[in-house]
């Protein structure tokens, strides 16, 4: 038999410990998922009810399927930030008539909508997803273009937004625009590049200049209709496709327009026979230590993932400190890498490298689940090869192209984040738990290299070292790392595509996998030069 046997104790007192970390930061991530949910606050949402206007995530709800998922992406975009948390846009993949599409809906309660330095990252990781997977988007916007005071920061690479839009037509992935309000300057683009367009009668606006500019630029006297009604986009300048009576029938044409699309994905089905797991997902907020010095066995998260917790290890006794093997999820084969001990030494990494190339020959996904201080450092184990054996792990997770999947559930630092796909290595999906770090190295460390160096430039210099400030200086870089390598903060910098609830985790793997099989699933053979 493959299935796991878990040896975790639900009643221990190292369990409670853990569970109530978990929560401990659950809940602090709670308080930001309220911010976001609440928009613009009490009086904008009051306002934009008023006008009869639905909000962005009540128009997601009716377009989505009903009883259907939706999988928001980047929710906490912006944190820490001068601008709001969510960067005023929800976006994420949901289902819209059996089909799975990527959704991006504009927050006018939030600065009527506008585009922020965050809001144009957060949308053109989305275009990424999109394109990567295949999956269909539809804009419903209403937005009032830039965010003039940082313009600087948005109007250059904010092109790309629009030259998105039209590759992704290019390569056959439809694009859908319903346009619920004003749609200004450079949002005017958006209706303007997609492949179908529904306006609604009375609300839409969209115009490249409304009337205060188109006065001081031509001197010409107009109104918002005559400018960019959707009346009149629908009659004279076919801009609209359709012309809708109000929301609701915006919606429910968004919806007959993706019916229509006759869409097919293009990866393999998943198995017919998807059992689930044969531990509870609630035992996963208790096998992460708060201390993350402290190992945990990443096999008891496998098994309360994957289905039936059936799992084929791949070369057991040897590198065990990162675990691999086979298994699948909603269906869907995977290969999974998980760090076992934490420090990837020089046997684990060519383990890695044999495993990535196997997962290529096969057409299989990748899914790695970090818990990793890095690559071992060391005169024995620089002398026995560890940058070229590293370098090896690196070069093959670097050009393997089957879809991978990364997870932060405990540390994830230096080289070893590289080489277990973060996010400079274009995973297609990578998310953390609460319990998750990321940084260089972790802060004591970090703190201590600097303080090593100092110490040894004002002896060289013939200085005596202040113990006091020394100290202090530790104290600080510590704290301040400590600060930059949290899932919020990170999540904040859109370097991961979200912080989940480790119960979660196997929905938010099925959704994801089932995203990717819209698009081909090849591996290849071309790996560059191994150092040997």
């Amino acid at each position: 038999m493959t299935v796991l046997r878990s040896k975790l104790d639900p009643t221990s007192e190292e369990f409670a410990t853990n569970v109530e970390a978990m929560n401990a930061k659950l809940a602090e991530l709670d308080v930001e998922f309220r911010k976001v949910i609440e928009g613009g606050g009490e009086r904008s949402v009051a306002r934009h009810h008023k006008r009869g206007k639905l909000l962005p995530r009540e128009r997601i709800e009716l377009l989505l399927d009903e009883d259907s998922p939706f999988l928001e992406l980047c929710p906490l975009a912006a944190y820490g930030s001068q601008f709001a948390v969510g960067a005023s846009v929800v976006v994420g993949i949901g289902v819209v008539e059996g089909v799975e599409c990527l959704i991006v809906a504009n927050d006018p309660t939030i600065k009527g909508g506008t585009s922020n330095p965050w809001t144009l990252r957060k949308i053109l990781r989305c275009n990424d997803i999109a394109m990567e997977n295949r999956l269909p988007v539809i804009s419903l916007v209403e937005s009032g273009g830039a965010d003039l005071p940082t313009q600087k920061e948005v109007f250059v690479p904010g092109g790309r937004m629009f030259r998105d839009l039209t590759r992704l037509s290019a390569a056959g992935i439809p694009t859908i625009a319903l346009v619920f309000g004003n749609s200004t300057a450079g949002g005017a683009y958006v209706p303007g590049m997609s492949d179908h367009v529904v306006m609604i009668k009375e609300r839409s606006k969209v115009f490249l200049g409304g009337p205060p500019l188109v006065k001081m630029a031509t001197g010409e006297e107009s109104d918002d209709e005559e400018l960019g009604g959707a009346e009149m986009h629908a009659r004279v300048s076919g801009l609209a496709d359709h012309l809708a009576q109000d929301e609701q029938d915006a919606i429910r044409i968004g919806r007959r327009i993706v019916a229509r699309l006759n869409w097919r994905k293009q990866g393999p089905a998943p198995a017919v026979s998807a059992p689930e797991p044969r531990y509870s997902s609630e035992e996963l907020l208790g096998i992460v230590p708060p201390d993350l010095k402290i190992p945990f066995d990443p096999r008891e998260v496998i098994a309360r993932v994957v289905d039936d917790s059936d799992f084929d290890e791949f070369k057991p006794e040897y590198g065990t400190s990162l675990c691999t093997g086979w298994a699948r999820i909603h269906g869907y084969p995977v290969g999974i890498l998980a760090n076992a001990q934490g420090v990837l030494f020089s046997a684990e990494a060519q383990k890695a490298t044999q495993f990535i190339q196997l997962a290529n020959r096969s057409d299989t996904p990748l899914l790695f689940l970090h818990n990793t201080t890095g690559y071992m450092v060391g005169k024995e184990y620089e002398q026995n090869g560890i940058i070229k054996h590293g370098a090896m792990m690196i070069n093959a997770v670097s050009n393997s192209t089957v879809p991978h999947i990364s997870i932060l559930m405990g540390a994830s630092y230096g080289a070893g984040h590289y080489g277990m796909c973060g996010r400079a290595y274009d995973p297609r999906f990578l998310f953390a738990w609460p319990s998750a770090k990321s940084a260089v190295m972790g802060g004591a460390q970090l703190a201590g290299v600097i303080s090593i160096v100092s110490r040894a430039a004002t002896e060289a210099r013939g200085g005596t070292v202040d113990e006091e400030a020394d100290a202090g200086l530790r104290a600080m870089i510590e704290a301040q790392i400590e600060a930059e390598s949290v899932p919020m903060f990170l999540s904040g910098m859109l370097y991961d595509d979200g912080v989940i609830d480790p119960r979660d985790t196997r929905t938010v793997l099925g959704m994801t996998l089932s995203a990717i099989a819209g698009a081909p699933i090849e591996g290849t053979d071309n790996f560059g030069v191994f150092r040997m």
